[in-house]
């Protein structure tokens, strides 16, 4: 494909997206397929000879979208929404093209500078405080990760990096592999899985602190997990907590939690995956109150503000305490530039080496919407999770499982588990909205979700009205 093929081409693929996108109503949200669905549609291996661009577009629609689940169908209210926007797009072509690896400031300066600027832009707009942002002379800073997982992990290894090196400053005798041995992290139990995940690949103990009837972790019960566990010569190193946990939304009390964090020495990071972007609007800002207490904090915008996946951003109060934990510094890619106090490697901020030019989606996104568009975007959907909750309370067979703050309500029938299972096994069956569970204090609940870009109160009418036909028809099939 030379250039001119290329012009051509691209075009088209950009009016298939625009017309995907804008007609994605139609097409069924959860896809009718089975396991192993696709190997038998394709060849053994990979062709010998070139194909032509419109038999792979012709086969995009044959093989291809039967097994796509729609995220962003207006009918998808499924986990949490997975950002989408025409200026996103647009800007991840733009990457694509420059085709950077931007690992150092040396191997792409605009790579690294714009990143650095935006960051600190995001940052102003939730409120943190300054000590997170880098501007001309500051000690923190910002960095987009590909996701909170990896944010979290970054920051249990440099909290890691950092406990050894007091531990060993203060006891000359241990080694670095006694510390490890001894280290423990904590999170919440309602927290998202991936927290366990980064502990084993660290390497250390992490324990579920309990929650209150709010589902949030309060810091009477992570003072007591950590007395505990000094009390048999654990080191605590790490908290973790949520804020918009991925079950129910639920926010830990950063007010109680930072200052025994503080207390003791535990690196406290903050994961606001999904619920941080609505930090933008002044009326949500209180939820990351204690924020100051925090060694770290993220959120994506790839989830609720309109970046498209991967843009997970993460800021730290001492960079240098996350540099030093992976700085390696091998000469060919020394650059002559790291002595300026200008100069950030983000490579020495993240696991992997290279780096995609990822800031100009978030960039483009901020200037084409502007703060206000993206306050509007976010209170629309909040609106729309309440006007859901009202449809189910004012039908006396279900029940709201948790506090509505965000743009999640957790409902289910009232009654037993198997009930609410059944329930869900219709609706996804039924392929005509898409949602997931969870368990909340041993019940099984349903989750609705607010997640398309186009979605309106239509779509959350329908889809209520579907939800009474299913239980309904579930209810009359137990009396017959």
């Amino acid at each position: 494909m030379d250039a001119a093929e290329f012009r051509k081409r691209g075009k088209e693929m950009v009016d298939y997206i625009a017309d995907y996108l804008e007609k994605i109503e139609k097409r069924q949200v959860f896809p009718d397929v089975q396991p192993g669905y696709l190997r038998p549609l394709l060849p053994d291996s990979a062709p010998e000879e070139p194909e032509t661009y419109e038999n792979i577009l012709k086969d995009v629609e044959k093989i291809i979208m039967p097994g796509v689940t729609h995220w962003h169908s207006p009918y998808f209210f499924a986990y949490f929404p997975t950002a989408n926007s025409f200026p996103a797009i647009l800007a991840d072509m733009l990457s694509t093209g420059i085709g950077c690896i931007g690992f150092s400031w040396a191997s792409s300066p605009v790579c690294t500078e714009l990143e650095t600027v935006v960051l600190d832009w995001l940052g102003k707009m939730i409120d943190l405080p300054p000590k997170f942002l880098a501007e001309k002379n500051g000690q923190g800073g910002g960095v987009i990760q590909g996701t909170a997982s990896e944010a979290t992990l970054v920051a249990m290894l440099a909290a890691r990096t950092k406990t050894i090196h007091r531990v060993l400053s203060e006891n000359e005798k241990l080694t670095p592999e006694d510390v490890i041995g001894k280290l423990v992290a904590y999170t919440s139990e309602q927290a998202h899985c991936s927290v366990e995940k980064d502990s084993l690949i660290a390497g250390v103990k992490i324990k579920q602190i309990p929650t209150d009837e709010k589902f949030a972790v309060r810091g009477s019960a992570l003072r007591k997990a950590i007395d505990n566990d000094k009390a048999t010569g654990l080191i605590p190193f790490f908290f973790c907590a949520t804020l918009g946990t991925t079950s129910c939304c639920s926010f830990d009390n950063l007010l109680e939690l930072g200052p025994v964090c503080n207390e003791e020495n535990i690196w406290l990071h903050i994961d606001a995956a999904y619920a941080g972007s609505s930090f933008i609007c002044p009326e949500f800002r209180y939820l990351l109150n204690g924020v100051e207490f925090a060694d770290s904090f993220n959120f994506n915008p790839h989830k609720w503000l309109l970046v498209n996946f991967d843009c997970s951003a993460m800021w730290v109060k001492k960079r240098l305490d996350l540099t030093r934990a992976f700085q390696i510094d091998p000469v060919y890619l020394k650059h002559g530039y790291e002595e300026s106090g200008h100069i950030t490697d983000y490579r020495h901020w993240q696991i992997p080496l290279g780096r995609r030019f990822r800031s100009l989606k978030l960039w483009f996104v901020l200037r084409m919407y502007g703060v206000k568009g993206l306050q509007e975007y976010i209170r629309k959907h909040i609106r729309l999770a309440h006007e859901f909750k009202d449809l189910v309370l004012q039908d006396d067979r279900f029940e709201i499982c948790a506090d509505v703050i965000m743009g999640l309500v957790c409902f289910r029938l009232k009654g037993s588990n198997r009930l609410n299972e059944a329930l869900l096994k219709s609706i996804n069956n039924a392929r005509r909205i898409h949602l997931v569970p969870c368990h909340l204090r041993e019940k099984f609940v349903l989750r609705f979700a607010i997640c398309a870009r186009t979605v309106e109160s239509a779509h959350v009418q329908f889809a209520w009205k579907h939800i009474v036909d299913l239980a309904n028809e579930l209810l009359k099939g137990q009396k017959e």
